[in-house]
């Protein structure tokens, strides 16, 4: 998917990312925020899994945005929210296709079986990861945007 923005990778950079989700993530691997944080940077460090966050961010945006909300002041409002809630976002809800998005986090961190990303690959799996992200997305977009 194409970014919403080209200033997107710019506003809410890979750190950022990382820190807005670690809640998310320290609930689901039982882990302190700080270590979620840093697993989240070594994951995001591939581009490929940083691409698909910020596809579903994108998605998210693209659904919040209203007819009279332009582009760019949609991203300023997630501009701004990333400044001042960034390290205040709640877990999102932990439903299958938000833990499917965290697998494909675990597989590229080398913490999860390398037959899981197989498995996210394939029909069902990539359609629920597809969702998780669209859901993380909105999450995101929900928190950082008030």
């Amino acid at each position: 998917m194409a970014l919403f923005s080209r200033r997107l990778p710019h506003v809410i950079t890979r750190s950022d990312l990382s820190r807005a989700l670690a809640p998310t993530y320290a609930k689901a691997a039982q882990v302190d925020a700080e270590e979620a944080e840093d697993r989240l940077l070594r994951a995001f460090a591939n581009q490929r899994v940083l691409d698909e966050v910020y596809g579903g961010l994108s998605a998210a945006l693209v659904e919040t945005q209203g007819p009279r909300t332009t582009e760019d002041e949609l991203v300023d409002k997630l501009s701004a929210g990333v400044q001042a809630r960034r390290g205040r976002v709640r877990a999102a809800e932990l439903t299958p296709a938000v833990s499917a998005v965290l697998v494909l986090v675990n597989v590229e961190l080398g913490q999860a079986p390398e037959m899981m990303r197989d498995t996210l690959k394939g029909g069902k799996g990539k359609a629920l990861l597809q969702e998780g992200l669209k859901a993380l997305g909105a999450h995101l977009v929900r928190e950082l945007i008030r």
